[in-house]
C-alpha cells in the first residue's frame, strides 16, 4: 500500500488544518481520531505505525497531542512554515472564540443580568467535575504503578502544603529515575530533601519571577513580559494532556498574581468547555483578564510555543530521547507530580465552585454523565446540562 503526502499550496495547507480546527470538538481524543482518521486512514499520509510512533512522543511531551499532531502533519507536507501554518490553523478557530467571549465577559461585568450569573455558578460546579475526571482518568493512565501512585500523593500534599511546583516536580521524577535505576541512597536522599522542602515552604518559598508577578499584580497592573513567561512555563510543564495546565495557569493567575479571582477562572474553563479547541485555549481568557488584548495575544503565544518548537525543531531527537530508558521514568515520575497537582487544585476550586446543595448536586450529575455517556461530545453534553440547570434551579 502506497502512502505518499499530496502536494498542496501553503494556503490549501492552511485551511485544511483550519477546517480540522473548526470542528475540534470533543476533547483531546476525539480531536486525534479525527486528524488520523482522515490523513492516516483515508489519505494515507504516512503508515499507523508512524503515527502511532509519532503520538507516543507528543503524549511524553508537554503540550496539546493534537495541536502538535498538526504541527507534524503540516512540517511533513511544506517543512517548518508548513508546520506553522497547520499548527496556527487548528488553535485559530478556539483563539477567535475564546478572545471575543473574553471581551465580552469583561465588558458585561457591571451589567451581566441575573440569569447569566445563575448559569455560570452552575457551569462553574460542573467545571468541577470536569477536572476531577480528569484526575481519574490521567492518573488511571499515568499512574500504572504503586510507587507513581505514592508520587501523585506526594504532588497533593506538597502543592496544598506551599512547595513550589517546579521543585516539587523535579524532586518526584528524580525520585522515580533513582528507584528504577536501582540507585535507593539517591531515592532515599531525593525523599529526604521533598520533605525539608515541604517543611520549608510553610515559611513560603517563591521565585523571584513569582515576586515580581506578585508585586505587579497587586498594585493594579501585571507587565506583559511577566505574562508572557507564565504562559511559557505552563505550556513547559503541561504533561498528560490540556487539563495538566489548569494548576499551573490557576497559581500564577490566582494564587500568585491576583489578576483573577477562582470564580473567574472556573467560568474561564467552563467557557472554553464549550468550544471547538483544545482546553488549553482557556489561557487566552487568563491573559485578557491579567492584560487586555496584549496580555491575551502573549499568554496564548507562551503556552502554545514549546507545542510549536518541539515539533518544528526537534521532533527526530526527541523521538529518539524519549525512547530511552531513563529518561522515560524522569518523565513517568513528573507526570505522576502533575496528577497530584490537579487533584490539590480541584481541592482548592471546590469550595469556591460548590457553595450550595444545588452546585453540589449539578457536579454529581456531571460527574455521573461523565462517567457514563462515552460518546466524544460528553463535555458539551455535560456543559449543556449545566446551563440548563443555571436556569431552572439556581
Amino acid at each position: 500500500m502506497n502512502h505518499t503526502i499530496p502536494h498542496q499550496s501553503y494556503g490549501a495547507l492552511f485551511l485544511r488544518f483550519l477546517r480540522f480546527g473548526a470542528l475540534a470538538w470533543g476533547g483531546p481524543v476525539a480531536q486525534i481520531g479525527m486528524i488520523k482518521r482522515e490523513l492516516v486512514e483515508e489519505e494515507r499520509w504516512i503508515t499507523p505505525e508512524r503515527f502511532n510512533r509519532a503520538l507516543a512522543v507528543y503524549q511524553v511531551l508537554p503540550g496539546p497531542e493534537a495541536h502538535e499532531l498538526c504541527v507534524y502533519f503540516g512540517m511533513l507536507a511544506r517543512g517548518r512554515f508548513g508546520g506553522f501554518l497547520a499548527g496556527l490553523g487548528f488553535m485559530l478557530p478556539g483563539f477567535v472564540l475564546m478572545f471575543a467571549l473574553s471581551w465580552l465577559y469583561v465588558e458585561s461585568q457591571g451589567a451581566l443580568a441575573p440569569g447569566w450569573g445563575a448559569i455560570f455558578l452552575a457551569m462553574q460546579a460542573a467545571v468541577v467535575a470536569l477536572i476531577a475526571r480528569a484526575v481519574h482518568r490521567i492518573g488511571a493512565h499515568a499512574l500504572h504503578d504503586r510507587v507513581l501512585f505514592g508520587l501523585a500523593a506526594a504532588g497533593l500534599a506538597g502543592s496544598l502544603a506551599g512547595v513550589h511546583f517546579s521543585l516539587g516536580l523535579a524532586l518526584v521524577g528524580a525520585f522515580y529515575f533513582a528507584l528504577r535505576a536501582g540507585r535507593h541512597a539517591l531515592s532515599a536522599t531525593i525523599a529526604l530533601v521533598w520533605v525539608a522542602a515541604v517543611a520549608y515552604a510553610l515559611f513560603g518559598l517563591r521565585t523571584e519571577a513569582e515576586v515580581a508577578l506578585a508585586s505587579t499584580a497587586r498594585s493594579g497592573h501585571v507587565s506583559h513580559p511577566l505574562l508572557f513567561y507564565s504562559g511559557l512555563k505552563s505550556g513547559l510543564l503541561t504533561f498528560g494532556g490540556a487539563y495538566t495546565v489548569i494548576p499551573f495557569l490557576q497559581r500564577d493567575a490566582v494564587v500568585t498574581g491576583g489578576w483573577m479571582t477562582n470564580d473567574q477562572f472556573l467560568d474561564g474553563l467552563a467557557l472554553s468547555g464549550i468550544l471547538p479547541a483544545p482546553l488549553i485555549i482557556f489561557a487566552t481568557f487568563v491573559g485578557f483578564l491579567g492584560g487586555g488584548v496584549l496580555g491575551a495575544l502573549l499568554l496564548t503565544t507562551g503556552i502554545f510555543l514549546p507545542a510549536f518548537g518541539f515539533t518544528l525543531i526537534a521532533h527526530d531527537p526527541l523521538e529518539r530521547v524519549t525512547q530511552r530508558e531513563g529518561v522515560r521514568h524522569f518523565l513517568d515520575g513528573i507526570t505522576a507530580g502533575v496528577v497530584g497537582l490537579i487533584a490539590a487544585t480541584t481541592v482548592q476550586l471546590a469550595p469556591v465552585a460548590l457553595g450550595s446543595l444545588q452546585a453540589a448536586a449539578v457536579a454529581a450529575v456531571s460527574l455521573a454523565l461523565l462517567y457514563k455517556v462515552k460518546h466524544k461530545l460528553n463535555v458539551l453534553l455535560v456543559m449543556g446540562c449545566a446551563v440548563a440547570a443555571g436556569v431552572l434551579f439556581f
